[in-house]
Formats: C-alpha cells, structure tokens, sequence
C-alpha cells in the first residue's frame, strides 16, 4: 500500500499551517466534502421545494450551493487581508436560516430571500468587528458549553440520517436503514483501532465506502441517476431573477445574521481549541467578515447565507488533521462538485443511513471536545457549575421540544429555536452576571458551588484512620483537626502524611 507522506518542510509556527502531500490534502478533503455534503444540498432542496421551483431549478440551487460553500471555504482556510481565519473550517449554507426563508418566500418568492439576504449579509459585515470583540466573554466555561451544546444539537441530525433522511419514504426508520448506519459505525470503530495511522485518520472515509458498497448489496444505493442531466455546468448570475428588497423579510433576516454570527464565533473558538493555536479578536472578525462576505455574493449566483459546518469540526478532532490546506482542498472539491454537476450526483449516491452512522462519531466527538474544554473550569467556590447546567439545559430545550417556541413571537423562535444560539447566549449572560458584574455575589456560593469543591478521592482514603469522622460537612481527624479533602495531601514535616 502506497504511504501518504506528509511534506518535509520545515515545522510551521502554527498546528494549522502544516502542509500534507497533494495526495493527503486532497484524500482528507474529500472526507470533509463527504460529511457536509448531505446538509450543505439539504438546503436548497428545502427552499426549491418551497418556492414551487422544477427539478432543474432546483439542479441549479443545489450547484450554487457546492460552488459557492467552496469559494466561501477557500477564503476562510487561505483568506484574504482581513478575510478569513485562516483555520480548517468547512464553509457552507446554513441551516440557521432556513425556516425565515421558507416564510419569506411564502410572501415574496425566492427573488425576495435574495436580496433580504444581500442586505443582511451587508449588515454582517459591518458589524463584524463589534463581534470579534467579545472573545474576553468566552472563558472555558463559556466556549465548553457552546462546543457541547453543538454536538448535543447535531445529534438528532445523526439520528435522521440513520433512520433514512427522507421522512417520507416508506423505509423510513426501518431496521435496515439502521442496522446499515450501525454498520458504518462499526466500520469507523474497527478501522480506527487499526494499526495504521494513515487508515485510522481515513476511517470516516473507509467506512463510508464500505457503507455505501454494502448498501448496494442491500438496494439501498441508487446511482442510476448519475448519467441524467448535465456534465457541466456554470452558476448564472441572476438565474432565477434579480433580487427584490421587502422591508419586513431584511428585518427578518438580520436577526438571523445575528444568529449566524454566533454560531460562526463558536466555531472559530470551537475548532482553535481542537487545533490548540491562538484565537484573538482579530482573527475572529477576520473569519467573520468571510462569513458575511461569502453571503453577500451568495444571492448573485443563487446561493444563501454561508457559515462554518460544526459537524466538519468535529472531523477535525476525529483524525486529529489540524491543517487548514485540508480544508482548502476541500473547497477546491466542492467548487469542482458545482461545475459539474454529475461528479455531485455520484456523491449525492451516498445513502444518509451511511452518512448517519458515521455523523454518530463525529457529532459526539464535538461534545466530548466541549467537555474536554469544561474539565479545565475551576468549579470552587464560585457558580461556573449553574453557567454551565442552565447554558446546555437552555440550549437542549428546543432539541427535546423543537415546537416549544412556536407561540413566541416569530423573532423570538429565529433566535432561540437554535440550539447553539440558545446555550450560546445563556452562557455569554451568565457568565458575565456571575463572573464580571460580582457585586451580590455571596461570600460562600449557594449549593450549586458547595458541594464541588469538597472530592474526596482514593489517594485521600488511604490516609484516613480509625476515629475520623465527619462534622458539618466537614472531614475531621482523631486529633480534631479538619482533613482538607481537594487538592495535595496535606504532608508533615519528614514529608510523610499527617495521619
């Protein structure tokens, strides 16, 4: 088997900026391209449909969508002077928007998305440095119970793909779909735990191969689409006409802006943790402005509002490839995919049942990097353990409810209908009323801090001696003296223990 090399330059200054083969780049690329995939055409599918467009219109959307998440990834992976992050973040539609958008079209056709979303975007990028100010807001407590909430909110995406993805479809949570998502997730897990290196960082590759092979075997794979339709084809300026500017959808639509921005914020810190390299308030505003940047051009070729991808961040920890020309190679493959749309009809092949085993993985590793970040919170004697509780119990509520908004008013369920929007912002306020604005805090924290900070471990155990005992919550030895039960084990003069 050949051996994917990586290059032998010299060591970069940042984890991000290590260079792969073209070979490798490319081969990790493709991986990500594979896992968005079946969210970044979800979209279009989803507003065609609305709009009442035909197949090829909807054909049309679809390709606006690939081409333009590629150029949007390129800008943020190569970036620009004050564009881009220059982190490995895949760039693609988002999903925050889609229920302002089915409505607007409602009202004013698709023409009218369009030109909310170019004003919007505008509104974005204006505003983007204000944003990239708050990063002094996002401590551990803060950023771990965001990146948590992302993969806790990704999860049920993972459960429909497994199930089918097509809630329509008779097969639709049917033992085969499932039993072929469990199959995949065996297939990542034993590849994983292959000796190889190089096929353990492939596995979600591998294994979405072998899942689409087996689903073949089963007649869950149809590929007899592929051949129908055209090989090439370039995104038209304006295909489906020029944009209209409706007041009430622009209004709409900058709320939704807001949203987008905070889960884009929560990304660049999400992934720059995973990556361990610096994330400041430049380089925020500067994967900000991309984000908007792509979403203004977006509507000029038939495409919508662009944002980071969290389940591609959850990639990146999964193979443990930090380097953003992965990503960017990525981009290059889905810039291709939007030229020609029969190389997108081969991966749109890929039955979601194996995208749902795989998504398992990836969407649960994105939580535990949030418990990971959370496992670094000091919890003594301070309410960092209510910031983190109430910020992902705020942001499961429309996860285990999603109707539990729907007799707000229509802004408020854009804002908070998101799950990471929802613990995204719980966390920011919470921490800045506990942590920032002190005053009335209570000397000794309510129950939430008390029982924290009193762990008695093993180690602790064993220097315990006959007459110990407890007293007001507290560890006292035969000699009356209170055992403190965190941190070292208090020593005596000799070094030995003091029991």
């Amino acid at each position: 088997m050949t051996k994917i090399s990586r290059s032998t330059a010299a060591v970069p200054t940042r984890p991000e900026d290590e260079k792969l083969s073209i070979g490798a780049s490319f081969a990790y690329g493709f991986q990500h391209v594979l896992t968005m995939y079946g969210g970044i055409i979800a979209v279009p599918l989803i507003i065609g449909q609305a709009a009442g467009l035909s197949p090829t219109d909807i054909g049309v959307l679809i390709a606006a969508a690939l081409f333009m998440g590629g150029l949007a990834t390129l800008l943020q992976t190569i970036g620009l002077p004050f564009f881009g992050s220059q982190l490995p973040l895949v760039q693609g539609v988002s999903f925050a928007s889609v229920a302002t958008m089915v409505a607007i079209v409602g009202g004013g056709g698709i023409q009218a998305v369009f030109g909310a979303v170019i004003v919007s975007a505008a509104f974005g990028l204006l505003i983007a440095p204000l944003f990239s100010k708050i990063v002094r807001f996002f401590p551990p407590v803060v950023t771990g119970s965001v990146i948590t909430t992302i993969g806790l909110t990704l999860m049920p995406v993972a459960a429909n793909w497994s199930m089918g993805g097509n809630k329509k479809a008779a097969d639709y949570g049917s033992v085969s779909n499932i039993m072929l998502a469990a199959f995949t997730l065996a297939v990542v897990l034993l590849l994983s735990k292959l000796g190889s290196s190089t096929i353990s960082r492939l596995s979600i590759l591998f294994a979405m191969i072998v899942g689409t092979v087996a689903a073949i075997f089963m007649g869950k794979a149809d590929f007899s689409a592929v051949g129908h339709g055209a090989i090439f084809a370039l995104p038209m300026p304006f295909h489906l006409g020029l944009p209209t500017f409706n007041i009430a959808a622009i209004i709409s639509m900058m709320i939704v802006v807001l949203v987008i921005l905070t889960e884009t914020t929560a990304d660049i810190l999400a992934v720059g943790q995973i990556v361990d390299t610096k994330v400041d308030s430049k380089r925020i505003a500067a994967g900000l402005r991309a984000d908007m940047a792509s979403s203004l051009v977006s509507p000029v070729f038939g495409s919508f509002t662009q944002s980071a991808f969290a389940q591609n961040v959850g990639l990146v920890a999964v193979t443990g490839v930090k380097s953003r020309f992965v990503v960017a190679a990525g981009g290059v493959i889905l810039v291709v995919l939007g030229l020609l749309p029969i190389l997108g009809r081969v991966v749109a092949a890929v039955p979601l049942s194996v995208l749902g085993g795989a998504g398992i993985v990836l969407f649960g590793t994105v939580a535990a990097s949030g418990i990971r970040t959370l496992a670094q919170v000091d919890y003594r004697n301070n309410m960092n353990l209510i910031i983190v509780s109430t910020s992902v119990g705020f942001g499961m509520l429309p996860i285990a409810a999603p109707t539990f908004y729907d007799q707000f008013p229509g802004w408020v369920g854009t804002i908070f209908h998101s799950g990471i929007s929802s613990a995204a912002i719980m966390a920011i306020l919470l921490n800045l009323l506990f942590n920032h604005l002190k005053r009335g805090n209570p000397e000794n924290p309510s129950v939430f801090a008390a029982g924290t900070d009193r762990l008695i471990t093993a180690e602790l155990l064993e220097h315990l001696q006959d007459g110990d005992r407890c007293e007001d919550g507290k560890l006292i030895d035969v000699d009356g003296k209170e055992v403190p039960v965190t941190g070292e084990i208090p020593q005596a003069a000799n070094g030995s223990s003091p029991h």
